[in-house]
């Protein structure tokens, strides 16, 4: 029987017009499916007209410009419930779903779908439950105390996954797919190889809160407020009041 990292697994990213998940927008998402490990994967590719200017500084990153998502992209209500219900469509009979830092990409789409469609992310999955492997938690889990940071392309490098086109949905999408398959086969032996995606869903959210805990305390250390928010996979909605 095939190993979770050797089986089917689907992976989801966006580009954004920032970083604020309460506030930014979509503006292309990708979504790869991979039947199994040496299988061609699929891509779903979306375009998206926000309806609000793209930052110079987002501009920077992904290279897409007011003119072009005006000329190409779809209005973003179409766009996000396209990329909801293809999450739920690959969700539903348990394929693990890859998201590089999942409470940002998630949290974001959840937000454009209340911001469009009056229904979050979850209204969208009634049926299904998310099942999602997440690199960088994983990542931290697994070799807790190696140095350095871990973005996708740092984690790429170390992991001796290709990614090319950085910050191009699909390329990173795929890339994210690849990584974690590569930390399957690393620690097939120990700790996140010999979990099932279910229980790896389930123990993220546990590590992922303490990785946040530590980094709070660490940023109050060094004379920071920063918070650090330690849900996950999705933040919860703010209240209206926020």
């Amino acid at each position: 029987m095939a190993r979770w990292f050797e089986g089917p697994l689907a992976a989801f990213d966006t580009e954004t017009t920032g970083v604020d998940v309460e506030h930014d927008r979509i503006v292309s998402g990708a979504l790869v499916v991979q039947d199994r490990a040496d299988a061609e994967p699929r891509f779903l590719r979306w375009l998206v007209d926000p309806g609000v200017p793209v930052p110079e500084a987002a501009r920077a990153v992904h290279g897409l410009t007011d003119a072009h998502l005006r000329e190409h992209g779809a209005a973003p209500g179409p766009a996000v419930e396209s990329m909801a219900r293809a999450l739920a469509h690959e969700s539903e009979p348990g394929t693990p779903l890859v998201v590089m830092n999942a409470p940002f990409d998630l949290t974001l789409l959840d937000r454009e779908l209340r911001r469009h469609r009056g229904l979050g992310l979850f209204g969208y999955l009634e049926r299904t439950a998310l099942c999602v492997l997440d690199p960088r938690v994983l990542d931290k889990y697994a070799d807790r105390y190696r140095k350095g940071r871990r973005t996708l392309s740092d984690l790429c490098a170390h992991y001796g996954v290709p990614l090319t086109d950085a910050h191009d949905a699909a390329a990173d999408a795929l890339a994210s797919l690849r990584l974690v398959r590569a930390m399957g086969h690393r620690y097939a032996e120990r700790g996140i190889g010999l979990m099932s995606p279910a229980e790896l869903h389930v123990r993220q959210a546990l590590w992922h809160a303490a990785q946040a805990r530590g980094l709070e305390a660490w940023f109050a250390r060094s004379g920071s407020p920063e918070r650090c928010d330690p849900a996950w996979p999705l933040r919860p909605e703010l209240p209206a009041a926020a």
